[in-house]
């Protein structure tokens, strides 16, 4: 595994701002969730393709190994975004982000077991740290109404995301995190397929921007970067820092839509860039 250094650590946070781009653009798309998930991931490999070709990146893979690893995380890539999009959707914002950020807690106890390294116990606390200041960040939690269902789709999400980031460590690290996208969106859009015989899945002309959006910013520029960390850091590690996107997301919640946090959620944040700083400062002592 490379060293980290500042530069990974800030592409990190890059990464995390155009993630978060995903609840801005999302939260006024006027399609199903399935439909904006194909036009998503349809859009962004396209722009990947496009980008690739232009940087010559190869799209060959080392072996059969590589390519049912791709095709894995792939399919656990797509059940992810089904799944939370469905979690919002059956309960709140708050419930199913409270629920997809356990995914840190999870990974911490899993990456012990799928990549056979040691047990970091600092993660298991830190994880503990950023679901409490999570749920301090939503502005409500309340499981009536058949919510429940809501937040066990969400926490199947997280644990989907824990495992898709875990595969794409231990098998394909080492390529392009572009070519890595290219492959799994291609993959969501032909899994996706049955949503035109479903839904109306053209988009009207307000909806485009969104999409593209969402297709540009979130998926082919954020989650590219996103890819890319495995190579610097640890899963657990990298899983950690990237629970700063709700706060990015709420900052970009007032920039757009002037959305005061409450005092709860400025408590929140705090504690999950407490645990972000305590991480970050963990691994900058370990390079010096």
């Amino acid at each position: 595994m490379s060293r980290p250094s500042v530069s990974p650590l800030l592409q990190l946070n890059v990464a995390m701002v155009f993630v978060g781009t995903s609840g801005v653009l999302g939260r006024f798309v006027p399609v199903p969730a399935p439909v904006a998930i194909w036009w998503r991931a349809s859009i962004a490999a396209a722009l990947l393709i496009a980008f690739c070709l232009f940087k010559g990146y190869s799209f060959k893979l080392r072996n059969n190994k590589q390519t049912k690893t791709i095709l894995l995380s792939a399919v656990l890539m797509t059940a992810h975004w089904i799944t939370y999009f469905y979690a919002l959707k059956l309960s709140s914002v708050a419930i199913g982000m409270l629920a997809i950020f356990t995914y840190p807690a999870m990974t911490t106890l899993l990456e012990p077991l799928v990549l056979k390294k040691p047990f970091v116990p600092r993660h298991l606390l830190l994880g503990v740290l950023v679901i409490y200041g999570v749920y301090l960040l939503a502005p409500s939690f309340d499981l009536a109404d058949g919510a429940t269902l809501g937040l066990a789709l969400g926490l199947l999400s997280a644990l989907i995301y824990a495992l898709r980031n875990l595969t794409v460590k231990k098998e394909i690290a080492d390529v392009q995190g572009s070519v890595v996208m290219v492959y799994q969106t291609v993959i969501a859009s032909i899994i996706l397929l049955p949503i035109w015989w479903l839904f109306e899945a053209v988009p009207t002309a307000e909806a485009m921007p969104y999409l593209l959006g969402l297709g540009l910013l979130t998926t082919a520029i954020g989650h590219t970067l996103f890819l890319a960390c495995f190579r610097f850091f640890s899963v657990s590690t990298v899983s950690l820092l990237s629970c700063i996107q709700p706060i990015y997301g709420i900052l970009l919640g007032v920039i757009f839509f002037e959305e005061i946090p409450e005092w709860s959620a400025v408590g929140g944040g705090a504690l999950i860039l407490a645990a972000v700083a305590i991480e970050s400062v963990a691994v900058g002592r370990k390079v010096s």
